[in-house]
């Protein structure tokens, strides 16, 4: 059985046929760009960089830290050392297999050390950030 499927590459638009795995093969057309409707095109105005702050000093990690719960990015610090934490607050944000995850505090303490900074790759088990 053939479905049909319309599929948007670059701004072009295409229909794209398909065979269901397990269906009677079928001959099919060729596939033909379908005419997308033309819309303005707007320019947009080079912007001034934003000011960053700057990133916190990476730590030594001690057997107290944190753990990352598996593989990916650091997207955000969301606090830095000297801070109060309550229980449960997010401390940071993961990107794993496209999906944000908020790494929490496991307890109410100080955070005494971050070992990763914003945009770093991470392993599970890798030191994330150390309270007290």
């Amino acid at each position: 059985m053939l479905r049909k499927f319309k599929i948007s590459i670059d701004g072009k638009e295409y229909l794209v046929e398909m065979e269901e795995i397990g269906g009677v093969p079928q001959p099919t057309a060729p596939v033909q760009p379908v005419a997308a409707p033309a819309a303005p095109v707007a320019q947009e105005a080079p912007q001034a960089a934003a000011p960053e702050a700057a990133p916190a000093p990476k730590t030594q990690a001690g057997a107290d830290a944190m753990p990352s719960p598996m593989p990916g990015t650091i997207l955000k610090v969301l606090v830095a050392v000297g801070d109060t934490v309550q229980e449960n607050q997010p401390l940071m944000i993961l990107e794993a297999m496209k999906m944000e995850n908020e790494i929490v505090a496991g307890a109410a303490g100080t955070v005494t050390g971050i070992h990763v900074t914003q945009g770093e790759m991470v392993n599970p088990g890798d030191s994330l950030i150390t309270i007290q």
